[in-house]
């Protein structure tokens, strides 16, 4: 095998910020010293490298003279540790709120992941592969997301099957139940795609086309419109995920894992637009 000179684009700040979550973690578990593979710096750009790159982890742990059980082991520790990071759903939007923003936006995406053999029975009794999209036509793992209105993601939700719609998963994972309590307590409506259509006051959702295939009043017409402008910047939001974290963009792991990869790299993101309160 092969070994070559790479860089690494991320801020050396982030390294540290990573490096000294799992420090504070492996005093947590007591661990000894000089008994790992890597310090936590080098465990931090290991990490960092596979969120980044999204290369094969026994690749990865060779050019860091580790196996590959243990890069597996050093790359599942960080994204526990930084998923920990990551605020609940009433505190991002506390702090929302605080900031001023006027609104919120609710979305969800489909993650791409392998073909699984889970199967489920569908409402029709239909048994269906449980992460499989027909809406996408691929297999995948459903996670919601809250964004602000500069597209900007606040929180992210746990992993759920692929089959299931945008609005069941919002109304399982109780996301609703929260909007609601930001709309009436907050003053802090949110703003969602036609997926979400039902959800109930403090929910924004377009106007639908009448059945009868009349056109749409002017202001339905003129709500709808407004609405899709102010809705649109939070397309943005899994934009910047998968954008910056390649490895977001298809995964081989367990997509019940994708909730805890997907928030770690939230609050990486975070990091880097100086969102937490550390940092600013």
């Amino acid at each position: 095998m092969l070994a070559y000179r790479a860089t690494l684009d991320v801020p050396r700040e982030l390294v540290q910020h990573v490096a000294g979550l799992l420090r504070a973690e492996r005093r947590a578990r007591g661990t000894r010293r000089n008994t790992r593979r890597l310090t936590c710096f080098y465990q931090a750009m290991l990490a960092l490298v596979w969120f980044r790159k999204g290369e094969d982890k026994t690749t990865l742990g060779a050019g860091f003279g580790v196996s590959r059980a243990t890069a597996y082991r050093y790359i599942a520790e960080a994204v526990a540790v930084l998923a920990a990071q990551t605020p609940t759903l009433h505190d991002a939007l506390r702090q929302v709120a605080a900031d001023g923003w006027s609104h919120v936006i609710l979305d969800g995406k489909l993650f791409d992941t392998d073909r699984l053999a889970e199967t489920t029975t569908s409402v029709k009794g239909v048994s269906i592969d449980a992460w499989y999209s027909g809406k996408h036509r691929d297999f995948g793992a459903n996670i919601q997301a809250i964004m602000r209105p500069d597209g900007l993601p606040i929180w992210t939700s746990d992993a759920m099957p692929g089959h299931l719609h945008d609005l069941t998963c919002a109304q399982h994972l109780d996301i609703t139940g929260a909007l609601y309590w930001a709309a009436s307590t907050l003053d802090l409506p949110t703003l969602a795609d036609s997926g979400y259509d039902g959800t109930g006051l403090g929910i924004h959702t377009p106007d639908k086309q009448p059945a009868d295939g009349r056109a749409l009043a002017v202001d339905n017409r003129a709500h709808n419109l407004l609405l899709r402008s102010m809705r649109c910047l939070g397309e943005r939001g899994f934009a910047i995920l998968t954008g910056r974290w390649r490895t977001l963009r298809h995964t081989t792991t367990s997509p019940r894992a994708l909730g805890d990869i997907v928030a770690a790299a939230l609050h990486l993101t975070h990091f880097e637009y100086r969102h937490l309160p550390q940092t600013r």
